[in-house]
C-alpha cells in the first residue's frame, strides 16, 4: 500500500531547479551517547510531540550528551505544518543537539515563496493543508475572489512568521556522524558524499532503493512511504508515512546498534 502511495505522489512532482549548494555537516561520533532520528512529519504536530516524548524519557536514562537528527519535510499533507515549523524554531531539549535536513516539500514550499510563478507546481503537491496552517484558503482566493499565483505568494509571505522562512533556508542537506550518513532521500549509488547534489540527497528513490549506498556508509533516510522501517543495503528508511495514514517512527542508535524506539499514529 505504502509503495503504492509513494510511486502516485512521486509522479505528480516535478524537479527542483538549480541553486546554491547547501550546508553539509561532519559532526564527532563521540560527542553523543545516542541518536535519535525521525522522518517525513507533513505537518503532524502532535505525532512530533508524541515521539518527542518517547525520546526525552529514553534519553533520561543515558548519560551524556544526545543528537536529535529530523529528516526533512515538514510540511504539506498533514494539517499543522506551521506548528511543526514553530517548534523547530524552538531549542531542543535539555541535553540534545538537534539538527534539521531540508526534504523536498521544504525545498518546493521554499521556491514558492521566492518566485510563485515559477513554482507554482506546489500547489499540487500537498500545499493546501500546509497554507491553511497559516490561515490561507488558497481555493477562495484563487478561484473565488481570482487571485494571480503572485497573489497568493503574497500573502503567504505576509502571513508566515519571519523565523520559519529563515529556518528552511538555513536547512542542510546532510549531517554526517563517523560513518553514518543522515539525509532526506538517499545517495547515488556509488558516487562519494561530496560529490552528489543536492538534488540527489532530497529526491532519488532508484537507484538508491535497489542498489543502497555502495560506500562505506550507513544511509538513514525517509522520503519514501513503507509500511515498517527498511534495514536493507546499507540503508534505513524511516518514513512510515504518519500524513497518509501510517506512523511517525523514532529511530535509536546507540552503542553503534540501531533499533526502533518508537512507533506513534498519526494525528486525528
Amino acid at each position: 500500500m505504502m509503495e503504492l502511495l509513494y510511486r502516485l505522489f512521486s509522479s505528480r512532482t516535478a524537479k527542483p531547479m538549480q541553486q546554491p549548494p547547501r550546508i553539509r555537516l561532519d559532526l564527532p561520533a563521540q560527542a553523543y551517547a545516542a541518536i535519535y532520528a525521525l522522518s517525513d512529519i507533513h505537518g503532524c504536530h502532535r505525532a512530533l510531540l508524541e515521539a518527542e516524548k518517547y525520546i526525552i524519557e529514553d534519553a533520561a536514562r543515558i548519560p551524556g550528551r544526545k543528537l536529535l537528527m529530523h529528516l526533512g519535510d515538514y510540511v504539506d499533507r498533514g494539517p499543522r505544518s506551521s506548528e511543526v515549523l514553530q517548534h523547530l524554531c524552538e531549542p531542543p531539549p535539555d541535553g540534545f543537539d538537534r539538527y534539521c535536513l531540508l526534504g523536498n516539500h521544504d525545498d518546493a514550499f521554499l521556491k514558492f515563496l521566492d518566485d510563485p510563478r515559477a513554482n507554482g507546481g506546489w500547489l499540487d503537491f500537498g500545499a493546501g493543508p500546509t497554507l491553511a496552517s497559516y490561515g490561507i484558503d488558497m481555493t477562495y482566493l484563487l478561484r473565488e475572489e481570482g487571485r494571480s499565483v503572485e497573489e497568493l505568494g503574497e500573502a503567504v509571505r505576509a502571513a508566515m512568521p519571519p523565523a520559519h522562512i529563515e529556518l528552511l533556508r538555513s536547512l542542510p542537506v546532510a549531517v554526517t556522524v563517523d560513518s553514518i550518513v543522515f539525509v532526506h532521500a538517499g545517495l547515488r549509488p556509488g558516487i562519494a558524499l561530496a560529490e552528489q547534489t543536492d538534488e540527489d540527497l532530497i529526491w532519488i528513490r532508484e537507484p538508491f532503493l535497489s542498489e543502497g549506498p555502495r560506500l562505506p556508509l550507513l544511509v538513514i533516510h525517509g522520503h519514501t512511504p513503507v509500511s515498517r522501517p527498511s534495514f536493507v543495503d546499507g540503508r534505513i528508511g524511516i518514513d512510515t508515512a504518519v500524513s497518509m495514514g501510517g506512523y511517525l517512527t523514532v529511530l535509536k542508535i546507540a552503542g553503534g546498534r540501531p533499533t526502533i524506539l518508537a512507533t506513534v499514529p498519526a494525528d486525528p
